[in-house]
């Protein structure tokens, strides 16, 4: 049925200031958007929206919402927050395309991030299956992009190795049946193995075929840390050769040999886009990042998949050299600085027997076994089977204000949802934005905050219909109070839902209504299928 909403604040994603307005939604679309003095709108129901700001929905472009979509209809975290559609299969790592052989050890590499899968049901293996299986309805709307490291798992396996001829051509092939079944570009984990194995040579070869479907590429680089602007620098020249567009995933510099030096990245950027680089990038707004602990080893102890690992791990001799190249080195895992025990917070495990853990540094939790941080951090990947997921308390206030000010910035929330304490930003981000950055710190006003969580992203999707307060476009939208917004999820509260978001639509539907969640399962994938240029 129509709905009318009645004297709202709109919003409506181009950073021009708001203006008040009813609008009319009709067929999961706005059909008509009317100001003060004008002929006023009548459907069978009303909302009134006195004192709330409508918005578009918000676009999460960095999610980790691959399998909770589908094992809990609920999904407050993100429809809570005003999120309408998230970008999954980042970071190099998701669940298709896969074989029976590589699911398997997909679902073990990422066990971290997404759980072990155990309570769902893998009937896809190709991307296009996979996209299927969330059109049987979901919380919000889900686009998805081909993992790189997936890709290289099929074609060439776990090994540091270049991959022959065929097979790249293999994965070229892989790149793009994802491309054509409705993916919106490719992902990278470049610290993160298999992915990390492959050459610039490589990665241009594929984005030349991501270029072709008008994708984009989503690298999460090759440091963040001692190696951070030559890591940025790089995914900037490999694009550029291959004419593909460019998102750089959680923009951050990080650690010590970091700290001020956004100002060095934000003018990289600009020189790139100066000579017509095709580039945007996400942030969340926080300091701490969060990953998992097996994730920080050195690449050379991660070649051959999870049960390597944790036979390198068990053996002495070898887990020394780990922890020498980890302690003193520096390890490419954790971004090529030798590692502090006392930044790295135990945020979940798998085993409910090691919860413990859970909250306690490394170092902390070493020191009250009455052993060294490293001796914890082994017996914990193996007792957890890798399993352990981390805060890693290595960022800086300044960094992340600087570059959420950037013309190209948008909001992604790197959310990973599991844990007994996960990362605030996986239910704070988007409300966050709102409430601390814009209205008490005043960072960016409130237009613009809102058209980078909405406008920009969709632009970079090139989704024709979403992400403004247009007559035609869908009723995807999010009404909330802009003295009240905020962030409920803390460090130590992590799970806190926000307050200010009455109501939130999709498709002209109310997923959140009077505050709460309603059974609807408004959402779809989100594809893209533009063909081959």
């Amino acid at each position: 049925m129509d709905l009318v909403i009645r004297d709202a604040r709109v919003i409506d994603g181009t950073a021009t200031p708001s203006y008040p307005a009813d609008l009319r939604l009709t067929d999961g679309r706005i059909a008509q958007i009317r100001q003060p003095g004008e002929p006023p709108l009548t459907a069978p129901r009303t909302l009134d929206a006195h004192g709330l700001t409508l918005c578009p929905g918000f676009i999460d472009m960095h999610a980790h919402s691959d399998l909770a979509l589908l094992r809990d209809p609920d999904h407050s975290a993100k429809a809570a927050q005003g999120v309408t559609l998230e970008v999954l299969g980042q970071d190099g790592l998701s669940y298709a395309p896969v074989d029976d052989r590589t699911l398997g050890e997909v679902r073990r590499a990422i066990t971290g991030w997404n759980g072990d899968g155990s309570d769902i049901d893998f009937d896809w293996r190709s991307v296009g299956e996979y996209l299927d299986r969330l059109d049987r309805g979901i919380a919000v709307n889900a686009a998805y992009l081909v993992p790189q490291g997936a890709v290289r798992m099929l074609a060439v396996g776990w090994d540091d190795r270049p991959a022959t001829p065929q097979q790249l051509d293999h994965m070229r092939q892989l790149v793009a049946e994802g491309l054509e079944q409705g993916a919106v570009g490719m992902s990278s984990g470049l610290t993160y193995t298999p992915g990390m194995y492959a050459s610039d040579a490589e990665l241009t070869e594929l984005c030349r075929v991501v270029a072709r479907y008008d994708g984009y590429y989503c690298p999460h680089h090759r440091s963040y840390g001692a190696g951070a602007l030559a890591a940025y620098e790089e995914m900037i020249r490999l694009t550029q050769d291959a004419g593909c567009a460019l998102h750089l995933a959680h923009a951050t510099m990080n650690f010590g040999v970091n700290e001020g030096r956004a100002p060095d990245l934000l003018a990289l950027l600009d020189g790139a886009l100066a000579r017509g680089g095709d580039i945007s990038l996400d942030t969340y707004p926080y300091t701490p990042g969060c990953t998992t602990l097996f994730a920080l080893l050195p690449s050379w102890a991660s070649e051959g998949g999870p049960e390597a690992i944790l036979a390198r791990l068990r053996d002495d001799d070898t887990a020394e050299r780990v922890r020498h190249h980890m302690e003193v080195i520096g390890a490419d895992g954790c971004h090529g600085v030798p590692i502090d025990w006392d930044t790295i917070e135990i945020s979940g495990v798998s085993h409910p027997a090691l919860a413990g853990y859970v909250g306690q540094s490394v170092a902390r939790a070493g020191a009250r076994r009455g052993e060294t941080p490293w001796a914890t951090a082994r017996r914990l990947l193996i007792e957890d089977e890798l399993g352990p997921t981390i805060l890693q308390h290595v960022g800086h206030e300044e960094n992340v204000r600087a570059i959420m000010r950037h013309r190209v910035h948008t909001g992604g929330s790197d959310g990973i949802l599991q844990g007994d304490k996960p990362h605030p930003r996986a239910y704070g981000t988007f409300p966050h934005y709102l409430g601390h950055y814009a209205r008490e710190l005043g960072i960016l006003t409130l237009e613009e905050t809102v058209a980078r969580l909405t406008a920009r992203p969709a632009a970079r999707l090139r989704l024709p219909d979403r992400g403004l307060v247009r007559e035609g476009y869908r009723a995807d939208l999010v009404l909330f109070d802009p003295d009240t917004v905020a962030a409920g999820a803390t460090f130590a509260a992590p799970r806190t839902l926000p307050v200010g978001i009455p109501y939130v639509l999709i498709d002209g539907e109310f997923v959140i209504k009077d505050g709460r969640r309603t059974d609807v399962l408004a959402g779809r994938s989100v594809r893209r299928t533009p063909g081959a240029r």
